[in-house]
């Protein structure tokens, strides 16, 4: 049987163009993917489009992102890559 803490989020570590690692909460991480939906929608990939098109909100649009993929490139060399990571004493 497989450890629970194996399915623990305490936070992520977001690797963006140009920028330095960034630790964030759950919800800045979905903050910031809902960001990136919104202003580069166009540039994302036919079939991502699809697959978020499917979910009616912005809000459920960045989840399934975030529970589904761990990156995102664009074709102008953008690009986020997100990581869960577990804080222990």
């Amino acid at each position: 049987m497989s450890n629970s803490i194996m399915y623990q989020e305490d936070g992520y570590v977001l690797l963006e163009t140009d920028q330095p690692e960034q630790l964030l909460a759950a919800a800045e991480l979905q903050e910031k993917l809902q960001t990136v939906i919104q202003s580069h929608w166009d540039e994302l990939s036919a079939g991502l489009r699809q697959e978020l098109e499917v979910r009616k909100t912005l809000d459920q649009q960045a989840r399934y992102l975030r529970h589904n993929y761990c990156e995102l490139k664009l074709d102008s060399g953008e690009y986020w890559q997100w990581y869960v990571v577990r804080f222990q004493k």
